[in-house]
């Protein structure tokens, strides 16, 4: 009897088979990756700016600090509150058009910028438009290309991806302050416009929504992994509905699930305190806090750009650390130790930069958002597949405590004359942070969570 023939099976392209036969090929896995971080980079170019135009500004338009921090605040409260729904929008209509539009929309944000001539106006620019854009282009988008392109490797990559985002905000700082002191604050707004929309080809060539779109598997999956890779998205789907209406309708059942949860709560929590003290606090107020002091505005926006250096190399060794230790005690360490430098800056803050400021620098950077990958973790060990989107509503607090904090800071700097105040109690509420990352039990690997 004559056998009918079988045709091969698709193979990983990283598998040691395909290797042998075709040589060394990058998984399309990697690709994905790389065109991720350029549009993270990106997208946080804008968010760099208003740390340093806040003097400008003010300047020029006479608006208080408080006023010019409740723009930001706007900002940083709607990135995290857009996350969620944006990871629901890249499950019904994909990722390559959900970024594609938040580039524009930030480019667009950040360009209408230079008409304006009223506080609404920077409130509208800066706030809605600009943090509708980056919102979109979170850290829940992170969570989404890893889990649907890497089973290996993901707290690597989720540390590389995160640290892009981180860098990308804080690298371009020095560039901006210069274009804002050599030529005017207009100058620096447009160079960021540009920069969010060179990045729109790149996203359109290479990003692809999900392994079966390029022909090939997740990096590092094996055959059951693809099937139930593959049963994961049509339940998606099935949930997701029709449009945005069914999108929406995804991210709040995921958050009414995990509302149920402990875990959940203490996620936001510290997310939220982590939030306050990097994006609120350092993030926002550090250059002027620095320029209180006497020393020069691009010298303070450098030292933020030598945190968003150091920011790569400690958030990618976090990712490192994720894949091997407890995340609940790697959380633990990261909040403890930036409570206590945050407690030691008031002592730093001169009108040069000298070496034991530089430590704190170097130190802060390791820790910026080393978070992220055990935090991601956890939502993916107590979430399942609902990981990405509960992550996006754990980013929201994270912005939420961000948004409050800059706000209150800018107050504060108005009422008080200085920052001393924020500074001593971010560093008690990261120290509170550590105690609430020790509180979360370990989830058995048995175990599945139930979906809404």
């Amino acid at each position: 009897m004559t056998q009918t023939p079988q045709l091969p099976a698709r193979e990983d392209h990283h598998s040691p088979q395909a290797a042998g036969r075709r040589g060394p090929r990058i998984h399309r896995a990697w690709w994905v990756a790389v065109v991720s971080f350029t549009a993270l980079v990106g997208a946080a170019s804008f968010r760099a700016a208003p740390s340093v135009l806040i003097d400008p500004l003010h300047a020029e338009f006479g608006w208080s600090r408080g006023t010019i921090s409740a723009a930001v605040s706007i900002n940083l409260m709607l990135y995290g509150l857009t996350a969620p729904f944006a990871a629901a929008l890249m499950e019904r209509f994909g990722m390559r058009k959900v970024v594609t539009a938040a580039l524009l929309l930030v480019a667009a944000g950040s360009g209408l910028t230079v008409f304006m001539n009223a506080s609404w106006q920077l409130v509208l620019c800066w706030g809605v438009l600009v943090g509708l854009g980056t919102g979109s282009m979170a850290l829940a988008f992170v969570a989404t290309v890893v889990n649907r392109w890497f089973v290996a490797r993901r707290g690597l990559v989720t540390g590389v991806l995160t640290a892009g985002g981180a860098a990308g905000q804080l690298v371009f700082l020095p560039l901006v302050a210069w274009l804002a002191e050599r030529y005017d604050w207009r100058t620096a707004t447009l160079a960021v416009t540009f920069a969010a929309l060179a990045v729109v080809p790149l996203v359109l060539w290479l990003l692809r929504d999900h392994p079966r779109d390029a022909g090939t598997t997740r990096y590092g999956a094996g055959p059951g992994d693809e099937d139930e890779a593959e049963r994961a998205a049509a339940a998606s789907s099935a949930t997701a509905g029709t449009g945005a209406g069914g999108a929406a309708g995804r991210a709040l059942g995921a958050l009414r699930s995990a509302a149920r949860t402990k875990v959940f709560w203490l996620l936001a929590g510290t997310f939220a305190i982590c939030g306050a003290s990097t994006n609120g606090l350092i993030g926002t107020h550090f250059v002027p806090a620095a320029h209180d002091h006497g020393m020069p505005v691009t010298a303070a926006a450098s030292l933020l750009a030598v945190i968003g250096v150091f920011d790569l190399v400690g958030t990618v060794a976090s990712g490192w650390f994720t894949d091997r230790y407890d995340s609940r005690r790697l959380l633990a360490v990261y909040y403890a130790l930036r409570g206590v430098s945050l407690m030691f800056l008031p002592l730093l803050l001169a009108d040069s930069v000298h070496p034991p400021m530089l430590f704190f620098i170097v130190f802060y950077g390791l820790d910026w958002v080393a978070t992220v990958p055990p935090t991601v973790a956890l939502c993916r060990e107590h979430f399942g597949e609902d990981g990405a989107i509960v992550f996006g509503w754990v980013l929201a607090s994270h912005q939420v405590g961000a948004g409050v904090v800059a706000f209150l800071t800018g107050v504060v700097r108005d009422v008080t004359g200085s920052y001393n105040t924020a500074w001593y109690t971010s560093g008690a509420l990261c120290a509170a942070a550590a105690l609430m990352a020790l509180v979360i039990r370990r989830r058995p690997d048995h175990a599945r969570v139930a979906t809404v």
